[in-house]
C-alpha cells in the first residue's frame, strides 16, 4: 500500500483540482493583459504571465481539464471496446475469433500518427474529434492483450472448476476470466492515457488538436516555445506538468495491477481493490432419478499425424450411494472420460459416439444452458490441484458462496452461512477466518477441503473426483479419502473416483474401471478384480503396486501414443503372456460372475 500511496496522492490531487478550476479563485485563463506579457512571478501569478498575458498558472490548471478529459476519456472508451473484442475473440474462438482479430488488424495496418492527422484533418480539430481518434488508435492494443491473456487462462483448471458449476459464458468472463487478467489490462489502460495526453499535446502543439483559446497543455507547449529565448519557464511549466503526469499514472497502474492481483503481495492484504458483484442464476430443475450410465463413448481429437481417440467404446455406470473408481496410467482416457461426461471438452476434442445417462437425460444431447443448470447442482466435479482449481485471485468463501447463489435464489448472507456451515463439515478449522483468505494462504489439504465443499455447495446426487488426492501427503490424503467416505455415506450421492492408486481403490470404492490407452480393459468390483484380475495388465499394476509383496515388478516400457496403436491388443508390447494370438483386436467380454475382461488368452492365463 505505501507503493500506491504517493503516485495515488498526486494522480488524484491533480483530477481534483483540474475538476475543481471552476470553483478556485483563479484569473481568468484566456483574459489577456498586454500590459504584463511575458511577466514573471508577480502578486496573484505566482508562476508569471504569457506572451499574451495569460496566467500562467490558471492556464496549467484549466490546460489539465482538457488534457486529462482527453486522455482518460479515450482510452476508457478504447479500453471498453478492446476489451470487449479480445474477451469475444480469445473465448469464442472460431468465427468470432476471426472476426474480431481481422477488425483489429484493418486499425492495426494504418500508421497511428498519420491516421490521427487524417481524421482530425477531415473532421476538424476539437476535443470531441480527439477521444474518437484516440479510441480507435489504443482499441487494437487491449484487444490483442486481452486476446492473449484470455487464451493463457482458458483452460486453467480453475476456469474449468468453474464451468462444472454451471456459470453461464458472460458469467465467467466477467467473474472469473477479467479479473485474472486485469493486472496487465490495468497497465496498458496507463500506457493508453500516458500516450493519449502526448498525443493530445502533440496535435494541440500543431494545431490539430483543441482549439484555442481553451487552454492545454499542448498549445502552452507551442505558445513557450516561440519565447523560450524571453522567457524559458513558459515552456518548463507545462512540460513539467505533462512529465510528472505520465510517470505518475505508470506508477499508479504498476501498483494498482499488484494491488488487485493478490498473489502478487505478501500476506494478501485485507481488502481488495476490485469489488465484485454477484448476480445470481436460475434455479435447475431438480429430476428425482439418481444414477450414471456411459455407454460406448468415443472422443476423438484432429492432430498433425493424425485423427487419435483417447477415449474408446467406453462404457461404465454408477449407482446411488455407490464408489466407481477409474484407474489407469497417464494417457488413459480416464479424466477425458469424465469431462465429456461434463461437457466440459475443450472445442478441439470432440465426441463421436457414445451416450451419457443421467436421471434420464442423454447429457451428450444437452446444449450448454441445460448442462449448466446440472454443473454444480445435480453434478459437482473435484479437481486433482485445488491451487490451480480455485481462482487465485478471489477469496476462498466468495468462491463458495458464488457457487451457492450460481443455483439458488439465496441471498449474500445465507450463502455465507452455508458457506461456513460447508467449510465445518469438511473439517476446516477456524472457517470465519478461512472464508476471508486467498487459495495461496491456505495450505494443500485445506485448499483441496475448501475444494469438496464447492463441489457440495448445491447438494449433488454424482460427484467427479479427479485425483483429488495426488498432490497431498500421505496423512491429508488419508483425510481426505475418509472425509469423502463419510461425506458419501451421509448423503448418498454416486462417486466417480479417477485415481492412480490401487490402494486408494481398495479403500474407497466398490466397483473399479481399469483403462489403458482409451479402452476399458477390466471391470468389476473391487475385491473380486484385486483378488483374482482376469487381465495381464490388472494383474502388472497389482504387482507393481508399492504395497504389493514384489514392489521392485514394474511394467517394462511405456503407454503407446495413440497415433501408433499396435495391431490388436494395446497392451500385448508390454505384455509378457503375449502372443500370435493377441494380434486379433480383443472385444470386452462379460464374464460368468458379471465381469468384464478383454483379453484373447484370458482363459488360458488365468484359467
Amino acid at each position: 500500500m505505501k507503493r500506491i500511496a504517493f503516485p495515488a496522492a498526486f494522480v488524484a490531487a491533480l483530477v481534483l483540482t483540474a475538476l475543481a478550476a471552476p470553483l478556485l479563485d483563479l484569473p481568468d485563463p484566456i483574459r489577456q493583459d498586454i500590459a504584463n506579457r511575458l511577466a514573471g512571478a508577480m502578486a496573484g501569478s505566482p508562476l508569471g504571465r504569457d506572451e499574451f498575458g495569460r496566467d500562467v498558472l490558471a492556464r496549467l490548471i484549466w490546460g489539465a481539464r482538457a488534457s486529462l478529459g482527453v486522455a482518460f476519456a479515450s482510452a476508457a472508451l478504447a479500453c471498453l471496446v478492446g476489451v470487449t473484442l479480445g474477451l469475444i475473440g480469445g473465448w469464442m474462438r472460431g468465427l468470432g475469433e476471426i472476426l474480431t482479430l481481422r477488425l483489429v488488424d484493418i486499425v492495426l495496418c494504418f500508421p497511428p500518427i498519420l491516421l490521427a492527422l487524417l481524421v482530425v484533418t477531415l473532421l476538424g480539430p476539437g476535443a470531441g474529434t480527439l477521444i474518437l481518434v484516440l479510441a480507435v488508435l489504443y482499441a487494437p492494443g487491449f484487444a490483442r492483450l486481452t486476446y492473449g491473456e484470455v487464451l493463457s487462462v482458458r483452460a486453467t483448471d480453475y476456469v474449468e472448476a468453474v464451468r462444472a458449476l454451471g456459470a453461464s459464458t458472460p458469467r465467467i468472463l466477467t467473474r472469473t476470466v477479467l479479473p485474472n487478467i486485469a493486472g496487465p489490462i490495468l497497465v496498458q489502460f496507463s500506457l493508453a492515457v500516458a500516450a493519449a495526453v502526448v498525443v493530445e499535446s502533440g496535435l494541440s502543439f500543431l494545431g490539430l488538436g483543441v482549439v484555442p483559446p481553451t487552454p492545454s497543455w499542448g498549445l502552452m507547449i507551442r505558445g513557450g516555445r516561440t519565447t523560450m529565448a524571453q522567457a524559458p519557464l513558459l515552456l518548463l511549466w507545462p512540460c513539467l506538468a505533462l512529465t510528472l503526469t505520465i510517470l505518475a499514472m505508470n506508477l499508479l497502474c504498476d501498483a494498482l495491477r499488484d494491488a488487485v492481483d493478490p498473489r502478487a503481495r505478501a500476506g494478501g492484504g485485507r481488502r481488495r481493490i476490485v469489488d465484485r458483484v454477484l448476480p445470481g442464476l436460475f434455479p435447475a430443475p431438480r429430476p428425482a432419478a439418481p444414477g450414471l450410465s456411459i455407454s460406448h463413448l468415443s472422443v476423438e481429437i484432429d492432430t498433425p499425424k493424425g485423427t487419435i481417440r483417447p477415449v474408446d467404446d467406453v462404457s461404465l455406470s454408477v449407482a446411488s450411494g455407490e464408489t466407481l473408481a477409474v484407474v489407469g496410467e497417464s494417457g488413459s482416457g480416464k479424466t477425458l472420460t469424465a469431462l465429456a461426461t461434463m461437457g466440459l471438452l475443450d472445442p478441439s476434442v470432440r465426441v463421436v459416439a457414445g451416450q451419457v445417462l443421467f436421471e434420464g437425460r442423454d447429457l451428450l444431447t444437452l446444449d450448454e444452458r441445460d448442462l449448466r443448470a446440472l454443473r454444480g447442482k445435480r453434478i459437482a466435479m473435484i479437481f486433482q490441484d485445488p491451487m490451480t482449481a480455485l481462482n487465485p485471485v478471489m477469496r476462498v468463501g466468495d468462491q463458495i458462496v458464488e457457487a451457492i447463489r450460481a443455483h439458488s435464489a439465496a441471498g449474500a448472507r445465507a450463502a455465507t452461512d452455508r458457506a461456513l456451515e460447508l467449510f465445518r463439515r469438511v473439517g476446516i478449522a477456524d472457517p470465519e477466518k478461512r472464508l476471508r483468505v486467498y487459495p495461496h494462504e491456505m495450505s494443500g489439504g485445506m485448499r483441496q477441503r475448501a475444494m469438496i465443499a464447492m463441489a457440495l455447495a448445491n447438494n449433488p446426487v454424482l460427484l467427479v473426483a479427479d485425483e483429488p488426492t495426488t498432490a497431498l501427503d500421505a496423512t491429508v490424503q488419508a483425510q481426505i479419502l475418509d472425509l469423502l467416505a463419510d461425506l458419501r455415506r451421509d448423503t448418498g450421492a454416486a462417486l466417480i473416483f479417477i485415481t492412480h492408486s490401487l490402494a486408494v481403490v481398495a479403500e474407497i470404492a466398490d466397483q473399479v474401471v481399469v483403462m489403458y490407452a482409451g479402452q476399458i480393459v477390466e471391470s468389476g468390483p473391487v475385491a473380486a478384480v484385486f483378488a483374482t484380475p482376469r487381465h495381464p495388465y490388472t494383474a502388472a499394476l497389482l504387482a507393481a503396486s508399492p504395497d504389493s509383496n514384489d514392489p521392485s515388478a514394474g511394467i517394462p516400457g511405456t503407454v503407446p501414443a495413440l497415433h501408433a496403436l499396435p495391431p490388436g491388443c494395446r497392451f500385448a508390447p508390454r505384455c509378457a503372456h503375449a502372443t500370435d494370438a493377441c494380434a486379433t483386436p480383443p472385444v470386452l467380454e462379460v464374464l460368468e460372475d458379471g465381469r468384464e475382461s478383454r483379453c484373447v488368452r484370458r482363459r488360458e492365463i488365468f484359467g
